[in-house]
C-alpha cells in the first residue's frame, strides 16, 4: 500500500490520488491539515530526505512568514508547521519521494 501525504487543496497531491483510483493501485491519503504526522513518520521521511529539500520554499506559507529572510532549523520548523513541506510525499515499504511522479506510483503499486 502506498501513502500519499498532502492537502486537499494541492493539485499535484490531487493528480497522485487520481492516478492511484484510475490503475486500481491501493493508496491511504494523509491529509495534513486534519491529522499532524507521527513521529515514526517524521523520521522515516529524514532518514531518507534532508530537512531542508523538503521545505517547499515556493508555497504561499513560506514567503507569508518570511522563510526567505530568515534563517531557521528545517527539521524543527516542518514539525511545527506541517504547511512548509513539499507535497504530496509518498511513502511505501520504507521508501520515501517527493513529489508527484506516476513512475514511481505505478513501480510501487505492482509490487
Amino acid at each position: 500500500m502506498i501513502q500519499i501525504i498532502g492537502t486537499k487543496k494541492c493539485k499535484e497531491t490531487a493528480k497522485a490520488i487520481r492516478a492511484c483510483k484510475e490503475r486500481t493501485i491501493t493508496f491511504q491519503f494523509v491529509d495534513l491539515a486534519e491529522r499532524e504526522l507521527s513521529a515514526g513518520e517524521w523520521k522515516s521521511l529524514f532518514s531518507t530526505h534532508t530537512p531542508l529539500s523538503l521545505v517547499d520554499s515556493e508555497s504561499a506559507y513560506y514567503s507569508k512568514e518570511g522563510y526567505s529572510y530568515r534563517e531557521f532549523d528545517a527539521e524543527q520548523e516542518l514539525v511545527e508547521h506541517p504547511q512548509l513541506l513539499k507535497t504530496p510525499i509518498l511513502r511505501s515499504k520504507g521508501r520515501v519521494h517527493v513529489g508527484f511522479d506516476l513512475q514511481v506510483l505505478t513501480e510501487w503499486g505492482a509490487q
